[in-house]
Parts: C-alpha cells; sequence; structure tokens
C-alpha cells in the first residue's frame, strides 16, 4: 500500500508544473523575441521572450535541456532541474561572429541550426552587407563559395549569378522561400532588390535544394526579408561617385512596429536610387547604365494563438534603367539604346500553425509576382536610311510577366526523427512582344509538385536525409522571331529523388555527402529573354524545334571543421562537386540574319556535360574585435563532345564553325576575403575583395554572329569601408560611413566601342574604383 502511494504521489509531483521566469541578456541589454526551448525525455516546450526581455513558463518537475536563440547570437544551451518551486532563470547570450549558430530554412524547408543542417547553408547577413556596402541583393553575393555574379550587357546591365559554374537559369531563386521569380524577373531581379529590406540570403549548392523545385539543379538562393522584432525606425542616405564623378545616389527609410506581447508587428520600408550613366573610354556609349528605383514594401504577422501566425509581406518596384548613346535623346533618335521600364509587385500570404504538443507543424501559403515592362531595343549602327528610321519607331516592346506559387507542407516530429511533405502548384505566363521585329514570345508553364523528405537520427552522430520531388510539368509556349516560329507543347513528368547523409566524426568534425537528381523542360529561360546588340542589330533567342528536356545527376562531399577555443571561433570547409548534365541546354550562334539584319542564336541540345571541382571556405573569429574570412573555388566545366558556338552557312570566307571543348564566360579559380576590425565599440573598418580568375570570353567580331574566343585577364577587387556610430540616446542613434570600392580599379580594359560593339563583350568587375559616404539616423536597436 506505501509503494502504491508512493507512486501516485510521485506521479502527481512529475505532472505538477511550476513556473520557471528570467530574462534574457546580451551585453547587459535585454534581449526581446528571443525563443527558448525545454526539452525533457518525453516533450518539447517553447516559449519567447516580451518587449522586456523577459520570459514565464509552466513546466512540470523533472530535467530539461534548456536551448536559447536569437538572431546573430551563439546558441546558448545548459542542462536544468525543475524543482517543486517558482524558479528565476536569467540567461546571457553570447555574439555568434561567424554566424555558426544561425537558423536556416533552405536546407530541409525546416528552420534548423546551421550547424547541424544535414546540408551545407551559407548565409549572407546585415554584417557582410554592412562591410560591402553593397546597395542591391547582386552586388554582394560573391562573398559565399562557388557563387560568382556577371554582368552580361553594356546596353542594360543584365546581371546573372552562376552556382558551382553554371549559369543563372539553373538557379532557382526564392523570395521567403517562394518560388515568384519568373523567368523574366531573373534578368534584372538581383538588381532590383535592394539589401536594405534583406535580413540574410542563405544558398545551398548543388542539388541539395532539389525539395524547392526539379530546375534547381546549381542550387538556390532564398531571400530572407526582414521580419518586425523589435520597435525600431531608420533614414539613410548614401552617395557614391563611379569613377570619382557619375553619381550613385539612394535615400532609404524602414521603420518596425512591435507589440508588446509580441503577437502583432509590421515592417514598412522605402528606398530610392538614382545612378547616372558611365562610360568607361569616351565613346559616348555606356558601360554601366542609367538606373533609376524606387521600392516599397512592408510585411506584417499576427498571431491568433500562441500556436498560429499569420504573415503578409508586399513589395512594389518600380525601375527605369536606359544604356547605349544619346541618353538625353528618344530612343529611336539615338544610334544604340536599350531601355526598360519595369513595374514589379511582389506578395505573398502564409499561415502556420501547429497542434498543442508541438510535434506537427502546418504552412498553407500563397505568393504572386506580376511584371509589366515597357521596352525598346533600336540599333541603327549610326547608318540612317528610311527603313532605319521606320524600324526604329517601331522596336518599342512590351512584357507581361506573371508567376503565381502556392502550397501546403506538413510537418511531424519524433524525438529525433522529421517528415516533411507538401504539395505545390506554380503557374507562369510570359508574353513579349515587339512589333518592329515581329518578335513574340507567348509561353505558359504549369507545374503540379508533391514532395517528401524523411529525416532519420538514429544516432546522435549520424544523420540520413531522404527525400524525392514528383513533377507534372507543362510548357505550351509559341516563339517567334521575324519570319521564324517555333512552338513548344509537352506535358511530361519526373521524379527526382535526393539522398543526403550526414556523420559527426568528431565533436568538431561532421562530414556531410549527398545525390540529387535534376530536370528542366524546354522552355524560355532568363537569359532566352535578353536581347544583345552586334554590329548595330539586336541579337535574339529561339528555342529549336526538337528541344528536349534536360537531366542532371549531382553529387556533393564536404568535411566541416568548427571549434571555440575560449573566445575564438573557427570554421574550416572543405567541399566537393560533381554534377553530369545529358542533353544540356546550349546556345549556337546561327550565322543566319533576318531580312533586317537581326542576328539569330538558338537554343539546342548538346552532347552532355559535367561540371566538377571543389569549394573552400575558412573563417576566425579570435574576438570579438577581429573576424577573417577566405573562401574560392578550383573548378571545370567541359563538354562531353566540343560545342559548337558558331555554326558557319558556308558562304562567308574563312567564317567556319567556332567550338569550344569548355563553357565559355567561367574561371577555373575564382574567391573572397573578408576582414572586419571592430577595435571599439563605436568604431570598426572592413576590407573586402573578391578575385576572379582568367577565362575565355566569345566576342562578335562580324554581323553574321561570328566569334573569336579571348582569354580575360584576372581581377582583384577589393573594398575598404570605414563605419563610426553614437548612442545619443536610447531612442536615437547616428551611424556614419565612408570608404572605397574596387580600390585598384581593376576593370576590364578593352570594351568594345561604338554603335557596332557586341554589347555582350563584358567581363570582370562591375563597377570601376568608387568613393562613397553615408550616413544612417534613427532607433537602430
Amino acid at each position: 500500500m506505501r509503494i502504491v502511494v508512493f507512486l501516485l504521489l510521485s506521479t502527481f509531483a512529475f505532472a505538477q508544473k511550476q513556473t520557471i521566469y528570467g530574462k534574457v541578456y546580451f551585453e547587459n541589454e535585454t534581449v526581446s523575441a528571443a525563443v527558448l526551448y525545454f526539452s525533457s525525455s518525453k516533450k518539447t516546450y517553447s516559449t519567447y521572450t516580451n518587449s522586456e526581455g523577459s520570459f514565464e513558463v509552466q513546466l512540470p518537475v523533472g530535467d530539461y535541456i534548456l536551448k536559447a536563440e536569437f538572431l546573430g547570437q551563439k546558441a546558448k544551451t545548459q542542462t536544468i532541474s525543475i524543482s517543486e518551486r517558482t524558479q528565476r532563470l536569467d540567461i546571457t547570450l553570447e555574439e555568434d561572429l561567424l554566424g555558426l549558430d544561425e537558423i536556416v530554412v533552405s536546407a530541409t524547408r525546416n528552420r534548423v541550426n546551421k550547424k547541424e543542417a544535414p546540408i551545407i547553408v551559407n548565409t549572407l547577413g546585415n554584417k557582410l552587407i554592412n562591410a560591402t556596402q553593397a546597395l542591391a541583393v547582386s552586388e554582394s553575393l560573391n562573398y559565399s563559395p562557388g557563387v560568382r555574379v556577371e554582368t552580361n550587357c553594356q546596353n542594360c546591365g543584365f546581371t546573372q549569378v552562376r552556382l558551382n559554374g553554371l549559369d543563372g537559369s539553373y538557379s532557382q531563386i526564392l523570395v521567403n522561400s517562394r518560388a515568384v521569380y519568373s523567368a523574366l524577373t531573373s534578368v534584372y531581379g538581383l538588381e532590383q532588390i535592394p539589401t536594405q529590406i534583406i535580413d540574410r540570403v542563405e544558398i545551398v549548392r548543388s542539388g541539395g535544394s532539389a525539395l524547392f523545385g526539379s530546375n534547381a539543379i546549381a542550387g538556390t538562393i532564398n531571400i530572407i526579408t526582414k521580419d518586425p522584432v523589435l520597435n525600431t525606425w531608420e533614414v539613410g542616405g548614401y552617395l557614391g561617385l563611379l569613377d570619382g564623378d557619375t553619381p550613385d545616389r539612394t535615400l532609404s527609410f524602414n521603420t518596425s512596429i512591435v507589440a508588446d506581447d509580441l503577437k502583432s508587428g509590421a515592417t514598412f520600408f522605402g528606398f530610392l536610387r538614382d545612378r547616372d550613366a558611365w562610360d568607361a573610354n569616351g565613346d559616348g556609349f555606356t558601360e554601366v547604365v542609367e538606373l533609376n528605383n524606387t521600392t516599397f514594401g512592408t510585411k506584417l504577422y499576427y498571431k491568433p494563438t500562441d500556436l498560429s501566425r499569420l504573415s503578409l509581406d508586399a513589395t512594389v518596384i518600380d525601375e527605369y534603367r536606359r544604356g547605349g548613346n544619346r541618353l538625353d535623346l528618344a530612343p529611336h533618335l539615338t544610334d544604340i539604346t536599350e531601355e526598360l521600364d519595369h513595374k514589379t509587385i511582389l506578395g505573398g500570404l502564409a499561415y502556420d500553425f501547429s497542434n498543442k504538443k508541438g510535434d506537427k507543424n502546418y504552412s498553407l501559403y500563397s505568393s504572386v509576382q506580376h511584371t509589366d515592362r515597357d521596352s525598346y531595343y533600336g540599333g541603327l549602327g549610326g547608318e540612317r536610311t528610311a527603313q532605319d528610321s521606320l524600324l526604329a519607331l517601331n522596336a518599342y516592346g512590351n512584357t507581361k510577366d506573371l508567376a503565381i506559387a502556392n502550397g501546403l507542407q506538413f510537418t511531424k516530429n519524433w524525438k529525433r526523427d522529421i517528415l516533411t511533405t507538401g504539395v505545390e502548384y506554380n503557374y507562369s505566363r510570359t508574353e513579349d512582344n515587339i512589333l518592329g521585329y515581329n518578335r513574340l514570345i507567348d509561353q505558359n508553364v504549369n507545374t503540379f509538385g508533391a514532395y517528401a523528405q524523411f529525416e532519420w537520427k538514429p544516432t546522435e552522430k549520424f544523420s540520413a536525409l531522404l527525400g524525392s520531388r514528383l513533377d507534372h510539368i507543362t510548357v505550351d509556349g509559341s516563339y517567334t522571331i521575324g519570319s521564324i516560329n517555333r512552338n513548344v507543347d509537352i506535358s511530361q513528368t519526373t521524379l527526382n529523388p535526393r539522398l543526403t547523409i550526414a556523420y559527426n566524426i568528431t565533436d568538431d568534425i561532421k562530414f556531410r555527402g549527398g545525390y540529387a537528381r535534376g530536370f528542366r523542360a524546354p522552355q524560355a529561360f532568363n537569359e532566352d529573354l535578353h536581347i544583345s546588340s552586334v554590329g548595330g542589330e539586336p541579337q535574339f533567342v529561339i528555342l529549336s524545334n526538337d528541344l528536349e528536356a534536360e537531366f542532371s545527376n549531382a553529387f556533393t562531399g564536404s568535411l566541416n571543421f568548427t571549434k571555440e577555443f575560449d573566445t575564438m571561433q573557427t570554421n574550416f570547409l572543405l567541399e566537393g562537386f560533381y554534377t553530369s548534365l545529358e542533353d544540356p541546354f546550349t546556345l549556337v550562334s546561327t550565322g543566319v540574319q533576318l531580312s533586317n539584319g537581326s542576328i539569330v542564336e538558338e537554343v539546342r541540345n548538346g552532347q552532355g556535360a559535367r561540371v566538377y571541382g571543389a569549394n573552400l571556405e575558412f573563417g576566425v573569429s579570435p574576438s570579438k574585435k577581429w573576424l577573417f574570412q577566405l573562401g574560392g573555388t578550383l573548378q571545370r566545366s567541359q563538354y562531353n563532345e566540343d560545342q559548337v558556338l558558331f555554326e558557319s552557312d558556308g558562304t562567308v570566307p574563312n567564317e567556319t564553325d567556332v567550338l569550344v571543348s569548355e563553357f565559355v564566360r567561367n574561371p577555373n579559380v575564382y574567391g573572397y576575403l573578408n576582414v572586419n576590425w571592430n577595435p571599439v565599440d563605436r568604431f570598426q573598418a572592413s576590407v573586402t575583395g573578391t578575385y576572379t580568375g582568367k577565362m575565355t570570353v566569345p566576342l562578335v567580331v562580324s554581323d553574321t554572329g561570328f566569334l573569336s574566343l579571348n582569354e580575360s585577364p584576372s581581377f582583384f577587387d577589393m573594398n575598404i569601408t570605414t563605419e563610426t556610430h553614437f548612442d545619443l540616446s536610447d531612442d536615437f542613434q547616428i551611424t556614419l560611413n565612408a570608404g572605397v570600392k574596387n580600390l585598384f580599379n581593376s576593370i576590364q580594359d578593352d570594351f568594345q566601342v561604338g554603335p557596332t560593339r557586341d554589347s555582350d563583350y563584358v567581363y570582370g568587375p562591375a563597377f570601376p574604383r568608387s568613393v562613397f559616404i553615408g550616413v544612417k539616423i534613427g532607433k537602430f536597436h
């Protein structure tokens, strides 16, 4: 009987809940919105700190592992014992200088500690953005292994990002984890999104991101916008002078309002950019285009209950860019002009909720992007005839582009294992019409996707991630240029598996390895929507009649060493990658000229290719005063058989087929450097830079599109930034910064000149040496 009573009393004592309360601190200041997890052998409880940094939670008596997390701070883990009385618990966090304990979502489509993730995720956050003084997302992406952003046109400033040696059409660009970046938006979109609205950018290289879409062959770039966390406001201005005299001006503001109970919040932001055109060689034609960007947006959330969250984000972008010559005249009165006026709306709505136990989580979301673009692509080569003038007047065009992403995701958590499943419907519609050239792209793409992923953790050291995505895609496209018309009408279903394993060899060394299958259906991608100027005439891209789907097989393996020595953080990553491409889409200059003089390029299936190499990353922070980061890539990108870049029709003397064995515009070596010095709280200095090795760059040398293959020199683009701030009160701060970008003026020295230039013959850093100053005022923290 005594045993029964004892057991009953013990059960009652264990079931009895006690109050735990306290505060979370960082550098003697309280931290609001910090998340705390209390994990027992049976259940995990969670709570968060309020606007004063306080928390209170009721827990059953017993032993727990407490984990406290906040953005930019090290995760704090400790074992606690809850007794039969109210307890106070204060927690002090430390700065995570190398970002090793960041929470990421791009690895598994769930929140996970970056160091514990089974897939390598690189993050670019505010610290790096401040160090580089990047104004747009495109200017900061180079500071990650395996990533390189390049400019591809002197007349319009078209940029694309390459991951592991593959061009932009092989990458999936996400906004807040949603695939609403269409083929058209990708052409200029990375330069349209200001860094001011960015919380961080998460990058997954190779096919490890297959659950976000089968066309993420090279990887995924996930742009996460800022959430309202604290009550803050900020107004800032920036003035840069390209080559010492060409102004680049910005004005920005943002403000966040958060309820005291943290159940609702809103962020509002605005960004204005006005950049003049820059001419490198005095020929009257642009190398850096004129740019005007106006961006406004908001991000809001509301928590109906502690177990649910409704969030909304919306961004409006109005961007005008123009390049060529005689920028003060109407486009049709110039020798060469590319003019684009984008009006883009991006938005998303999501509802996330979970059960009381917290082991079942649901996410229902819908996102949309719509772009209306007015354009002008005029090429007259400086020789004006009556026919030229008529064509020039009809070279105005319009593009309408719509992308919609809808989905439902379900996640089930066991003690260690996690099951993630979901369904998605993505739709895109692009209509690009230029009457004067009889140019029309009319394309509809529907994708129904379903995915499942199981993360198995049989031991603390080993985990395996097995997943697959099933996509049914239909493409209905009509592609016309001049008298040439092509059509795509396909319906195809593909299953793309992914397998990743991770093993902790020691507490400090982690091995990761993986395989992923990828797929791209025949359709117009970003570069196919870009029009370049050659010989004073436009050069158009069209799909071949018999274009077939492209498949890929991607393999990765890595060793990651992370360790803390007292106050020093260290991180070392060595990653190998190998991707094979079956029937890859390749661009061939056909030598065909239309009756109006336009040059035609055709997308065809190649004979296969492989991209392989290694990424290296090293970081060390001896103390909060110093941070050193270095990263680089060694790679090769080869075709299985020599690939035709220019196909001669045999009618022009001395013009024969031009073949290559390796990808063009693709250096075998590239990397970055980042050094931060913070001697006192109010001052810091940064030295950053990117290295681009030699590469083969094609140059069109005749009006048929005939090519010569030139080898570019190597470049080192180095920046120096200094910043100081003054805390005039708890609610008002001032930050001043100044510096030099591209200190050594490492830039291309053989730009083509005049109206007949090849506008795509661009390589190396995008901007010349530039000086800048900036100021911000407001309540930053």
